[in-house]
Formats: C-alpha cells, sequence, structure tokens
C-alpha cells in the first residue's frame, strides 16, 4: 500500500515536469511560427531557393504538435494515478511510447539539420543579394519585409551594409544606406557608406544562423530531458498497471 501511495505521487512529478516541458515546447512552436515570416517571407521573392530551406516552416508546426501532446499526457498520467484506471494507464504507456520513439527520429533530424543550415542559406547569398540590389526601394513587397526582417534581428542586410549598394534606394536617397545599418550609439543618421563600415553591423545571414543555432540546441536539450522522463513515467506506469491488476 505504502510503494502504491509512492509510486502515484511519482506519476504526478513526473507528469507535471511533462506537462510544463509541454508548455515550454509548445511556447517555442508558437514563438517560432509567429517569427519566421520576418526572414522566410523574403526568401519568398528571390528564386533559386533550395527546397530544402522551405522545411522551416514545417519545424513551428511540429513543436506545437508535440507541445499539444505532451500536457495532453500530463493530464493522463495524473488521472490515471488517481482514478487507478488500467486503461487510463495503458493508454499512457503507449502514448508516451510512440511519443517517445517519434522524439528520438525528431532529434536525429535536428542534429543533421543543424548542421547543414548554414551551407543551405550561404547557397542561396547571389539570389537574395541580387533581389535586395534590384528592388529595395522599388519594391514595396521586398522593402517592408526586409525592413521588418532588420528591425527584429538587428541586422543589416543579407551579408552586411554592402549588398544595398546600386540598389534603387541606395541610387535615390545619393548614397545612403537603410537606417538599420547603422549603429546609432557611434554614429548618426543619415547613414552613409563611412558610418555604416564603422558600425559593422551583423547580416542578417549571421544573425539567423545563430538563432536557428541556438534554438536547435535549447528545444534538443528539452528533448532529452523530456525522454528520461517519459521513460521513467512508462516505467512507473506499467508497475502501478500490474498492481491495480493484482487488486482487482
Amino acid at each position: 500500500m505504502c510503494c502504491s501511495g509512492f509510486l502515484k505521487v511519482m506519476m504526478f512529478i513526473f507528469n507535471g515536469i511533462i506537462f510544463l516541458a509541454g508548455c515550454a515546447v509548445l511556447g517555442v512552436g508558437v514563438w517560432v511560427a509567429v517569427d519566421k515570416t520576418s526572414f522566410l517571407g523574403i526568401l519568398d521573392n528571390v528564386d533559386g531557393i533550395p527546397q530544402e530551406l522551405s522545411q522551416l516552416i514545417y519545424v513551428s508546426y511540429l513543436l506545437i504538435a508535440l507541445g499539444c501532446v505532451l500536457v495532453v499526457i500530463g493530464f493522463l498520467g495524473c488521472c490515471g494515478a488517481i482514478r487507478e484506471s488500467r486503461c487510463m494507464l495503458l493508454t499512457f504507456f503507449i502514448i508516451v511510447l510512440i511519443i517517445f520513439l517519434a522524439e528520438v527520429a525528431g532529434a536525429v533530424v535536428l542534429f543533421v539539420f543543424q548542421d547543414v543550415v548554414a551551407d543551405l542559406l550561404m547557397k542561396v547569398e547571389g539570389s537574395v543579394v541580387g533581389s535586395i540590389k534590384k528592388d529595395y526601394g522599388s519594391s514595396t513587397g521586398v522593402t517592408s519585409l526586409w525592413n521588418s526582417t532588420m528591425e527584429q534581428l538587428d541586422c543589416c542586410g543579407f551579408m552586411n551594409y554592402t549588398d544595398f549598394t546600386g540598389s534603387p534606394y541606395y541610387t535615390s536617397q545619393g548614397g545612403i544606406y537603410p537606417q538599420y545599418c547603422c549603429n546609432v550609439t557611434i554614429s548618426a543618421f543619415p547613414c552613409n557608406g563611412t558610418d555604416a563600415q564603422l558600425s559593422r553591423v551583423d547580416g542578417c545571414y549571421t544573425k539567423l544562423v545563430t538563432i536557428l543555432e541556438e534554438n536547435a540546441v535549447i528545444v534538443a536539450g528539452v528533448a532529452i530531458g523530456i525522454a528520461a522522463l517519459e521513460i521513467a513515467a512508462m516505467v512507473v506506469s506499467m508497475v502501478l498497471y500490474n498492481q491495480i491488476g493484482r487488486k482487482a
């Protein structure tokens, strides 16, 4: 009886942590879904984009779905332990096992994608820079998307401020670069070539790769922690399942 009570407490602890982890993954997924348009929207206007980059869109949906499932699992495990329902405990075990296997596969894909993301983005450098020189300042859609991206990521151009040299904006403004290419603490607006060079604002390519790598590590770390908890929760659920069966 004492052992059964201890196992119930352990189920509460495991499923509580799984529930909180699910909320964290769900939050990251929502953030990625909201913020992805700042850069991927620009790539929609560029020809020759590698097909692999379009898969970035589905990462956010995968994280949201995984977060929701983990939240449901947390409630299901707690209810199964409280009501001593063998059906709920067995359902909990099966769902957690499926999620565990999916997480292992997803972690492999995530680590592989992390290694190639920089190379994929470098492949589009010529096309993106060409789009800037051709359309920035003349196309409202391209200009607004780049302005939004540079403001959110605190960056300038794809590689650096020279991407805007020769663009319609640069020509019409008499050699002036977008304000995002100058650091307000060391230069004044309007942003000319000298100020932009001194400011050394990072390109959006560098910022985007850094963000993707940092979030990949965070998500992978959370997934490893969740996987360990899921294994423990599956063991406890099966022990409770057998104890309840013997009582019946």
